[in-house]
């Protein structure tokens, strides 16, 4: 599970340095260390994977129909990351907490979130687009890395209460070249703060390759904080669930933060305001389709024997239904009057909140004034 230390230079080839349970054509790997940690997974947890991975990729197609459709300002699709987001949210406990970046739309999917939770924020009606109580998972974080150090800071509540949980942030590749997450690091390490740090190193921080920002594997930078880490295909559904299992277990137990680089690929653009056909080559992402993580899993399943028509039928329904509510939610929302921003600010009366409220009614006013 050490990181490897020859260089990144060929993407064609990333993912063979990574661990994995599935090879890209479904084949079934043994894995000594891995194993262990999905020897409960059956069949039925397979499809339920499955299932679920697929239900995120019409997620995500729904939001960027959507965002071009002129219902949300904007979408950060996921299609590509789907086994890396689903595979190690399923292997968490109920009570840890996550911090995401704005790519998560699988974590919060695996987490409970309903279908109105994957646009309201993308349509801009509130501040976050799910309860964080509720799913326990932060508001989805803009600021690249950031979250990191919120984790960390969580995780330091834990320790302070003694608490069995753990905190986990997500973030991908052009976020480790960010001060804040190598800050993060250094706390969690020093304190021995219960912290699982996810990298998707999905090869793209927006136009600038990976290969240029860190010229040997990610994980690599792990332990020079004194953090395990481990690099997975993360392109491999029980491959990520096994390294989630692996970090969270040493995170809960009291040794401290733990680091997963899942090695995975972004297929569609960093945003839906984003052109990829400028910087990277229809040949690179075509060498990537045929590493897909929902087709090496249905073609395990079906080696297996164990995936019917009637099963791909069913789960393709679910898909479709929870994408016609997501649509329904979003077309009914209604926006809120603009006076509302000042609600919910403050638990108790204030003046300076009431002073720029009046300020901003005379505002508004004053467009009715000049019509």
């Amino acid at each position: 599970m050490s990181p490897q230390s020859t260089p990144i230079v060929d993407t064609e080839h990333d993912l063979e340095l990574s661990e994995r349970i599935l090879a890209p054509d479904g084949t079934r790997i043994p894995h000594p260390e891995l194993d262990p940690y999905v020897a409960d997974v059956d069949a039925a947890t397979l499809r339920d994977l499955l299932r679920d991975m697929t239900v995120l990729r019409r997620i995500d197609a729904e939001g960027v129909a959507l965002q071009r459709q002129g219902q949300l300002g904007l979408w950060a699709p996921c299609q590509g990351q789907e086994a890396t987001q689903i595979g190690t949210a399923r292997a968490l406990a109920p009570q840890d907490y996550v911090f995401p970046s704005y790519r998560e739309t699988g974590v919060i999917y695996a987490r409970g979130a309903q279908p109105a939770d994957f646009v309201r924020m993308w349509r801009g009606e509130e501040g976050a687009g799910h309860d964080p109580a509720a799913l326990r998972v932060a508001p989805l974080q803009i600021i690249i890395g950031a979250q990191t150090l919120h984790a960390v800071g969580y995780a330091l509540g834990i320790l302070h209460d003694g608490a069995d949980e753990v905190a986990v942030t997500y973030f991908g590749d052009g976020a480790t070249s960010q001060g804040d997450v190598n800050e993060a690091m250094v706390f969690a390490a020093s304190y021995r703060a219960p912290v699982v740090f996810v990298c998707q190193n999905n090869h793209w921080a927006i136009s600038e390759p990976v290969a240029v920002q860190s010229q040997f594997p990610i994980a690599g930078r792990a332990p020079g904080f004194g953090i395990p880490s481990m690099r997975v295909d993360g392109n491999d559904v029980l491959a990520c669930m096994a390294a989630m299992r692996w970090a969270s277990e040493h995170a809960r137990s009291g040794k401290g933060p733990a680091y997963i680089e899942a090695v995975t690929y972004r297929m569609g653009p960093h945003t839906t305001a984003d052109d990829p056909t400028r910087y990277r080559s229809s040949e690179e992402l075509e060498s990537w389709r045929r590493r897909d993580p929902i087709a090496r899993l249905e073609a395990h399943l079906r080696a297996l024997g164990e995936l019917t028509e009637e099963h791909m039928s069913a789960t393709r329904a679910a898909a479709d239904g929870i994408a016609k509510e997501m649509r329904a939610q979003c077309l009914g929302m209604v926006t809120r009057p603009p006076l509302a921003v000042f609600d919910g600010v403050y638990a108790e009366p204030h003046s300076g909140l009431d002073r720029q409220r009046s300020e901003y009614a005379a505002y508004l006013a004053s467009f009715d004034e000049e019509a």
